[in-house]
C-alpha cells in the first residue's frame, strides 16, 4: 500500500475539497434542526403495540399532552417500537425523548433504527458500536442528542431497552433535521451510463469524485475509465469491500509500476446507503468511504490522468480494454453521482447522456426481497416444518464473525439433526436411534467466519446426505450410509436452549440469516413477526446488526485485526510494537536512550517517534565515555572508481541507507551534532573547479539540494578542507584535485551541516580525459547526542507551568516521560474538554495516577511504588489510552491496566491548551520534567521555559538516578545534558568503567610503578594530564599502610612465576606468585618475624590458561583472599608481625627489576624468565598500574621494560551479568522482521584466543633464545671474585638501570657491604 502521507498533503486537500463544489446532496448553509415529527398526522406514526386507545403512537409528540400523554405499549418488554414514517427521505441530525405526561412511564434508554422503506432496517452506528442512548429520568424533563454523524431516512425506529422501575416503558420523541433530495438510478447490472468527455483525449491534473451507493452484491464495478497509455481509474467492490485502483503512468517498464490500489471498508452489500468521495490532486489522493478517509500517494512519477473518450458508471463498457481482467457490473443504486462539477444523475434524468445499454432505466430504487435475521448469544428462531416425514431439506445464508456457533438444531422423531459452525466449517452431525444407533457426520467450507454471507443447502433423505456450501456443487460433500430418518416438524435457528434429553454441542449462534428454506419453501418471517407462526427469542427481524471491528482497523503500524462478534484483538508479532492495538514501541528511541539503560556498544533497534509513523530501524551505537554516535550506514563501496563523466554527462552515485530519509532526519534534527566523511582521490580530474569556476562535482543533501563544498568546508564555502586550512598541493586552488595533476591526489573532510546531511547523491563531471579517473568514499553517517532526551524544565513555584496547544488524541493517546522532585504530590500535565479532560500526576508520594473522561465518566488508573517517589531521583512515566484499554507504567516495573467499556464513548475531545507543570484549580508540580513524548511528538519543554516565568530551561542532578551505571569505583560527573563516567582512578576503562584493561606479557615484560611524593615531581608540569595528577595524588598517600586491597585477573600455562610484587624502602614486602605446581601463594613480609607470612591460597593449578580473578585485603593483621568465586578466606598474620607497610615504594608485574635486599625465595624460585601470560584490571588500593603503564600519553610515575601487548585476554566473565533473553525487553528472536543485534560492533582489543596462542609461541621461542644464549655464554665464561645475582652480561646495576628504567627516584638508602644487584 503507498506510505501515508503527512498534515501538508491533509491541509492541501481538504483546502481543495472546499473550494470544489461538487455534491449535490450537501445540506444547505442554514442550520439543519427542523422539528421533523411535530407537523405529521397521527397516522404517520406506528407502534410494535399499544396499551390502550389513549396511549396510541400518534399521541408520542415532544411536550404535547394528547390522549393519555404520550405511547405506552401494552407490554413492556425489549420488542416494543415506536415508528415514525417522515413521508419522504429526511437528513436526520438530531433526536429528543420526553417521558409521558404526568405519569411514572418514561424510557431510560434505547436504541435508534432507520430505514428508507420500512424494511431491512439499520441500527445507529457511533464509536464502532451499536449505539444505545441515555433517556429520560421523569416525565417532563426533555433530552436531546445531536447524532455524530448526520442519517438519511424516510422511516425511523425508537427501541426501548430500559424503563422507569416505578412504571412502564412511556416516551413522546421529536427529531429534528431537514430536506434532503438527490437523483436516483436503479442499476440492474445490464445498464452503464457513459460520461463522454468534451475532448477525446483528457490529461486530468485534479479529480472530485462524489457518489452514494446501495446494493446487496458484494460484486460490480462502479466507475470505470482508461486511456491508451495504461492511465486507468476503476472503482468497484471486491468481496464487499471498496478497491480504488489508480494508474497515472511510468517511465519505467511501461505502466506496471505506476499501480495503485486501496481497499477500504467492508460488509458494503448490507443494502444500505454508503458515501464516497475520491479527491486527487497529482498524486495525493483522499478516499473517504462513510466518513473514514484514507490519505495516500499514487505510484509512478506521472501527476496527470490521462483518459480517453469517457468514464463509465455502473460498469465497464463493451469496448472497453478491462485492466483486471473484467468485473461484474454494478447491481444496485446510486445516487448523487458527481464529476468534476458535473452532476452525473441530473444528466442522466434529462437524457444528456448514453443509456442506451439499460432495458428499463428506472430513477427510483429497487427495494430488496431479503428479510435479514440477527441473533445474538440469546436468540433462537423457531420454524414449524413437515411433521414424520423422511426427508430433511433446508437452506439458508448466514454471516458471522465467530468461528463457532449453532446453526440449526432438530429433534428427529427418533434422534437429532444439527448444522453448526466450527473452526469456520460447516459440520452436519445426525443420529438416529431407531432400531440401531447411526450417526452420521461431514462437513465443509472453510473459513467460513469472515463475515460474508455463505449459503447453505442441506438434503438428507433415505440412504443420502449432501452438504453444499455457496452454492458449489463439485465440492459438495456427500454420504450414501443407510440411514432411515423421520423428522420432528421443529427446526431451531441460531439457539436452542431447551433442556431436553437430546441437545445439541453448541447452544447459540451470534450473527445474521437470510433466505430461510425449510422443506423446500420459503420461510414467510413476515408471518413469524406479526406471531401467525413460528416463535422467537431475542431475535431482531428485519435487520442485520453486523459490524466490522476490523474496519477502519485500529490495529497500528501494520498489527493484525480478528475479531468475534463482540469484540476484536491485534496481533503485534514482527511489528516492533505492542500493546491492545500495537500503539507503543518495544524500543528506545535513540543510543543516547540506551547508554543510560547501561547498555553497552552494539547495534541496536531504535524508534525516534515512539508511537509515530516512523518505523523502528537498525543503527549501531558507539557509547564512548562522554558521548553517544549514532551511526547510520550506506550501500557506497569505499574507493569507488568513477570513470567516463563529463560536465555534460555526469556520473550519479546513489548511495541508499540502512534507512529511510524519513527515519535519517529525525536522527537527524534530535542530535546535537553529526558528521559525514567524504573522500575525493583523483588523477587528472578536478573537483569543485575553485577557485572560481563552475564545479564539475556535486553532492545532493536530505533536501535534494546541490551542494558545492567538499569536506572540511562549509556551506557556502566552495572549498575542500585544504582551501580552508591553506595548505593545498598548489596554493591557486581551493582543492587539491582542483590542480589536475597526473599524479594521484586527495581531497577529505568532514561535512558537518547536520541540515544538510546525510549525502544522497554524489554527481561527478571530470573523468572522461586519458588517464582520468576518481574514486570516491562517502563514510557513514555518524550523529551525537539526542536532545530530545534531555530536553528538560525545571519548575520553581506551585503556579508555574507551560503551556502547549491541544492535546490530539482522539483515538489512542499515549504519553511518556521523566520526573524528579521533592515534594510529596504535583500535577504533571492536564488538558480538558467540554467534559472530557486527560490528566496525569503525582497524587502522593507513592502514588501516580492517571485519570480521563471520554464521555463514561471519569477513569483513574494509579500506581503504587513500594519506595518514596519524591526522592530526587529520576523516574519514569509511560500512560496510554485507547479503545481497547488505559495502562499506567512507573519505572518499568509497576503498572496498571484497566479494559475499556465493551459499548460506550471511544472519542476523547479535547479543547482547551495543554498545561504542563500545573493547572488551574490543582496542585502545581515542583521539580523537573524530561523527555515529554505526546504520541510520538516530543515537546520543547526547554525552549517554552526560556520565556516563562517560573520554570527555567534544563535540569540538573543526573547522577542521582543513573550513578549506579558507573561501576568498578568509577565516578559519576554531571553534565548539562546527562552524565559520564570518570574512571580514571579505575582499573578500567569504557562508558560504564566496565571494559578490562590488561595486557599481555612476553618472558622478561614486566610494569614498575614507583610510589612516593618523589615521583611526582616528574609529572607535575603544566601539561600533565588530569588522570596523571590523580595518579600522582594517590601515590603519595601509599608511604605507610595499614591496609591493602589488591585487585587482578590473570591467564597463563607458565608457572612458577611471579604475578605480583610490592616493594619497601625497608625490607617489608608483598608478593602474589604462582607456585612450580601452579598454585597461588601470598607472601607478607611486614618485619618483626624471621621468615615471610605465607598463604598458600589453594591446591587447584591455577596455570591452566583460564583466567582467574584474585582479591587481597589486608587491615591490620586480619587478611582476606578471595580466588574466582570461591567463599573470602581469612588469614592472621602473627603476633609478633608488625601491622605497618613501611615506605612502600615499588610495585611490579610479572617480574622484579630493582636494587636492595630482596627475598631470596622470589629471585631464585619465581623471578625467571618471569611471568608469560595475561594480566588484568590490576589494582593496588587507588592505583591501576597496568592501566596506566598502557593508556597514559603524559609522564608518569610508571615503566614497562619488554614488549607489552594489551589486551583483556586475563579478563574474567563479565563484571556485569548480561541480561536474559527472557527479561531483555530489547531482545527479540531471529526473524525476518527484526533481527536483533546481528552487527556486532568489534572492540579495539586483541582477540582473546589469538593472544593466547601468539603467547605460547612466544615462549617456546623465549625459550630456545635463552638456551642458546646460556650455552654461549657457558663456552666463554670469565672468572671473577665480584658475586651478583643479575644476569650474565650486565656489567653494572646502575648503568642498567639508567639505559633501561629511567624514573628510579633518586633516593638515599643503606647498601650492606655485600650489595646485590638484580637484573634477571
Amino acid at each position: 500500500m503507498p506510505r501515508l502521507l503527512g498534515p501538508r498533503l491533509t491541509l492541501l486537500l481538504w483546502i481543495f475539497s472546499r473550494i470544489s463544489s461538487f455534491d449535490a446532496a450537501l445540506p444547505s448553509p442554514q442550520k439543519c434542526d427542523e422539528a421533523l415529527s411535530t407537523p405529521l398526522p397521527h397516522n404517520a406514526f406506528s407502534s410494535s403495540s399499544v396499551f390502550t386507545s389513549g396511549y396510541a403512537p400518534g399521541y408520542a409528540k415532544l411536550n404535547k399532552r394528547g390522549g393519555a400523554g404520550g405511547w405506552s405499549p401494552l407490554d413492556s418488554d425489549h420488542y416494543q417500537w415506536l415508528q415514525v414514517d417522515l413521508g419522504i427521505r429526511r437528513q436526520v441530525t438530531s433526536v429528543a425523548t420526553q417521558g409521558r405526561y404526568s405519569s411514572s412511564d418514561w424510557t431510560t434508554r434505547y436504541r435508534l433504527l432507520y430505514s428508507d422503506t420500512g424494511r431491512n432496517w439499520k441500527p445507529y452506528h457511533q464509536d464502532g458500536n451499536i449505539w444505545a442512548f441515555t433517556g429520560n429520568s421523569n416525565t417532563e424533563s426533555v433530552v436531546r442528542h445531536d447524532l455524530q454523524h448526520t442519517i438519511v431516512a424516510r422511516f425511523v425506529r425508537f427501541v426501548p431497552l430500559d424503563w422507569s422501575i416505578e412504571g412502564r416503558i412511556g416516551l413522546r420523541i421529536e427529531i429534528y433535521g431537514c430536506a434532503y433530495w438527490s437523483d436516483v438510478i436503479n442499476f440492474d447490472g445490464q445498464g452503464v451510463i457513459s460520461y463522454r468527455f468534451k475532448m477525446k483525449k483528457m490529461k486530468i491534473l485534479k479529480d472530485v469524485i462524489s457518489l452514494k451507493f446501495k446494493t446487496s452484491e458484494s460484486e460490480g464495478v462502479i466507475l470505470h475509465g482508461e486511456g491508451q497509455q495504461g492511465d486507468y481509474i476503476t472503482l468497484e467492490l471486491r468481496r464487499a469491500r471498496l478497491l480504488l485502483q489508480i494508474n497515472l503512468g511510468s517511465n519505467q517498464y511501461g505502466s506496471i509500476l505506476g499501480h495503485t490500489s486501496v481497499t477500504s471498508g467492508s460488509l458494503l452489500d448490507d443494502h444500505h446507503w454508503h458515501s464516497v468521495v475520491i479527491e486527487r490532486y497529482r498524486r495525493n489522493v483522499n478516499f473517504t468511504l462513510d466518513q473514514h478517509t484514507q490519505h495516500f500517494r499514487t505510484n509512478g512519477e506521472f501527476d496527470h490522468l490521462d483518459l480517453d473518450y469517457e468514464l463509465s458508471f455502473g460498469g465497464m463498457p463493451y469496448s472497453g480494454k478491462p485492466i483486471t481482467g473484467g468485473g461484474k457490473n454494478f447491481k444496485g443504486c446510486m445516487e448523487s453521482i458527481n464529476y468534476n462539477g458535473e452532476n452525473i444523475t441530473d444528466l442522466a434524468r434529462r437524457k444528456k447522456l448514453d443509456v442506451s445499454s439499460f432495458r428499463n432505466l428506472s430513477f427510483s430504487c429497487v427495494d430488496s426481497h431479503t428479510f435479514p435475521v440477527f441473533f445474538n448469544a440469546t436468540s433462537f428462531l423457531q420454524l414449524p416444518g413437515r411433521r414424520e416425514h423422511n426427508m430433511v431439506s433446508v437452506g439458508f445464508q448466514f454471516r458471522t464473525w465467530n468461528p463457532n456457533g449453532l446453526l440449526l438444531f432438530s429433534p428427529l422423531a427418533d434422534g437429532l439433526l444439527e448444522l453448526v459452525l466450527i473452526e469456520g466449517r460447516v459440520s452436519v452431525h445426525i443420529n438416529v436411534t431407531q432400531k440401531k444407533n447411526t450417526r452420521i457426520d461431514v462437513s465443509s467450507g472453510s473459513a467460513l467466519s469472515d463475515g460474508e454471507w455463505h449459503d447453505v443447502r442441506f438434503l438428507a433423505k433415505e440412504n443420502s446426505v449432501m452438504l453444499t456450501i455457496d452454492g458449489d456443487e463439485s465440492s459438495a460433500v456427500r454420504t450414501n450410509t443407510p440411514i432411515q430418518i423421520t423428522t420432528g416438524g421443529s427446526y431451531h435457528f441460531g439457539g436452542y436452549f431447551q433442556r431436553t434429553d437430546v441437545s445439541p454441542t453448541q447452544r447459540a449462534f451470534q450473527g445474521c440469516m437470510q433466505l430461510i428454506h425449510v422443506d423446500d419453501q420459503l420461510a414467510d418471517l413476515h408471518a413469524v413477526e406479526q406471531g401467525r407462526t413460528g416463535t422467537f427469542e431475542n431475535v431482531s427481524l428485519d435487520m442485520c446488526a453486523i459490524i466490522d471491528r476490523c474496519m477502519p482497523n485500529h490495529c497500528e503500524h501494520g498489527g493484525r485485526c480478528t475479531q468475534t462478534w463482540d469484540s476484536f484483538s491485534c496481533t503485534c508479532d514482527g511489528t516492533g510494537y505492542v500493546g491492545a492495538t500495537c500503539h507503543t514501541s518495544v524500543y528506545e528511541q535513540s543510543c543516547e536512550a540506551y547508554k543510560h539503560l547501561g547498555k553497552t556498544s552494539d547495534a541496536y533497534w531504535i524508534d525516534p517517534d515512539g508511537s509515530g509513523s516512523l518505523g523502528p530501524f537498525k543503527v549501531i551505537c558507539n557509547m564512548t565515555e562522554d558521548k553517544v554516535w549514532t551511526t547510520v550506514m550506506n550501500n557506497l563501496p569505499p574507493q569507488t572508481s568513477v570513470t567516463g563523466s563529463s560536465r555534460e554527462r555526469r556520473t550519479v552515485l546513489q548511495l541508499n541507507y540502512s534507512a529511510s530519509m524519513e527515519q535519517v532526519t529525525a536522527i537527524t534534527d534530535s542530535a546535537e551534532y553529526c558528521e559525514q566523511h567524504v573522500a575525493y582521490a583523483c588523477r587528472t580530474s578536478r573537483l569543485l573547479n575553485t577557485p572560481e569556476g563552475i564545479p564539475y562535482t556535486w553532492w545532493v543533501g536530505r533536501a535534494n539540494e546541490k551542494h558545492f563544498y567538499w569536506g572540511g568546508s562549509s556551506p557556502g564555502i566552495q572549498k575542500c578542507a585544504c582551501g580552508i586550512e591553506r595548505n593545498c598541493t598548489d596554493p591557486k586552488y581551493y582543492c587539491n584535485c582542483d590542480a589536475d595533476q597526473k599524479q594521484w591526489r586527495e581531497d577529505s573532510g568532514l561535512l558537518a551541516y547536520k541540515d544538510h546531511l546525510p549525502v544522497n547523491q554524489v554527481a561527478v563531471g571530470d573523468t572522461n580525459r586519458p588517464s582520468s579517473e576518481a574514486k570516491l568514499t562517502v563514510g557513514p553517517l555518524r550523529c551525537q547526542g539526542d536532545r530530545n532526551y534531555w530536553n528538560a524544565a525545571s519548575f520553581n513555584t506551585p503556579s508555574s507551568y507551560l503551556h502547549f496547544s491541544t492535546f490530539q488524541g482522539e483515538m489512542s493517546a499515549d504519553i511518556s516521560f521523566y520526573f524528579k522532585t521533592s515534594a510529596p504530590y504535583g500535577v504533571f500535565l492536564e488538558n480538558l474538554g467540554n467534559s472530557d479532560f486527560i490528566r496525569l500526576e503525582l497524587k502522593s508520594t507513592t502514588v501516580v495516577s492517571f485519570s480521563f473522561d471520554v464521555g463514561n465518566g471519569p477513569v483513574e488508573l494509579n500506581v503504587h511504588s513500594p519506595t518514596p517517589l519524591n526522592d530526587d531521583q529520576w523516574h519514569r512515566v509511560v500512560a496510554e489510552r485507547n479503545v481497547k484499554e488505559a495502562v499506567l507504567q512507573l519505572d518499568q516495573l509497576h503498572k496498571e491496566t484497566r479494559p475499556a467499556p465493551a459499548q460506550g464513548h471511544t472519542r476523547l475531545e479535547l479543547y482547551s491548551q495543554l498545561y504542563v507543570g500545573a493547572a488551574s484549580g490543582q496542585r502545581g508540580f515542583l521539580g523537573c520534567i524530561r523527555a515529554l513524548r505526546m504520541n510520538g511528538v516530543t515537546l520543547d519543554l526547554e525552549e517554552r521555559a526560556k520565556v516563562t516565568p517560573g520554570v527555567k530551561p534544563g535540569c540538573s542532578g543526573h547522577c542521582t538516578s543513573f550513578g549506579m551505571y558507573c561501576r568498578n569505583g568509577g565516578k559519576c560527573v554531571e553534565k548539562y545534558n546527562g552524565y559520564s563516567c570518570d574512571c580514571s582512578s579505575t582499573a578500567y576503562d569504557g562508558p560504564f568503567c566496565t571494559k578490562d584493561i590488561g595486557g599481555f606479557f612476553e618472558a622478561g615484560t614486566l610494569v614498575r610503578y614507583n610510589f612516593g611524593p618523589e615521583a611526582g615531581s616528574s609529572s607535575s608540569s603544566s601539561s600533565s594530564s588530569s588522570s596523571s595528577q590523580m595518579v600522582v595524588e594517590a601515590a603519595s598517600r601509599e608511604s605507610n599502610l595499614t591496609r591493602e586491597d589488591l585487585a587482578f585477573s590473570f591467564s597463563t600455562t607458565s608457572a612458577p612465576s611471579l604475578l605480583v610484587y610490592v616493594s619497601s624502602h625497608t625490607q617489608d614486602y608483598m608478593a602474589v606468585v604462582l607456585r612450580q605446581n601452579g598454585t597461588l601463594q601470598l607472601r607478607y613480609d611486614l618485619g618483626g618475624m624471621k621468615e615471610p607470612f605465607v598463604v598458600d591460597v589453594d591446591q587447584r593449578n591455577l596455570a591452566n590458561g583460564q583466567p582467574h580473578t584474585v582479591n587481597i585485603s589486608r587491615l591490620e593483621r586480619s587478611v582476606q583472599v578471595q580466588l574466582d568465586h570461591y567463599p573470602t578466606v581469612s588469614y592472621s598474620l602473627p603476633d609478633s608481625s608488625d601491622t605497618e607497610f613501611n615506605l612502600v615504594k615499588t610495585l611490579f608485574l610479572g617480574k622484579i627489576f630493582e636494587t636492595g635486599k630482596i627475598d631470596p625465595v622470589l629471585i631464585e624460585k619465581y623471578n625467571t624468565p618471569g611471568f608469560v601470560g595475561c594480566l588484568s584490571r590490576v589494582q593496588f588500593n587507588s592505583i591501576a598500574p597496568l592501566k596506566a603503564a598502557l593508556r597514559s600519553h603524559d609522564p608518569a610515575p610508571v615503566s614497562h621494560l619488554g614488549k607489552l601487548v594489551e589486551s583483556n585476554c586475563g579478563a574474567s566473565p563479565l563484571t556485569i551479568p548480561p541480561m536474559s533473553a527472557a527479561t531483555d525487553p530489547w531482545h527479540v528472536d531471529g526473524g525476518p522482521g527484526f533481527p536483533f543485534n546481528e552487527e556486532r560492533v568489534i572492540p579495539d582489543a586483541v582477540n582473546r584466543n589469538s593472544a593466547i596462542i601468539g603467547g605460547i609461541i612466544a615462549v617456546v621461542i623465549f625459550t630456545v633464545l635463552c638456551t642458546l644464549v646460556f650455552l654461549i655464554r657457558y663456552m666463554f665464561r670469565h672468572k671473577g671474585t665480584y658475586h651478583t645475582n643479575e644476569a650474565k652480561g650486565a656489567e653494572s646495576s646502575e648503568s642498567a638501570d639508567a639505559a633501561i628504567i629511567g624514573t628510579e627516584p633518586p633516593f638515599t638508602e643503606t647498601i650492606e657491604e655485600s650489595k646485590k644487584e638484580w637484573f634477571i
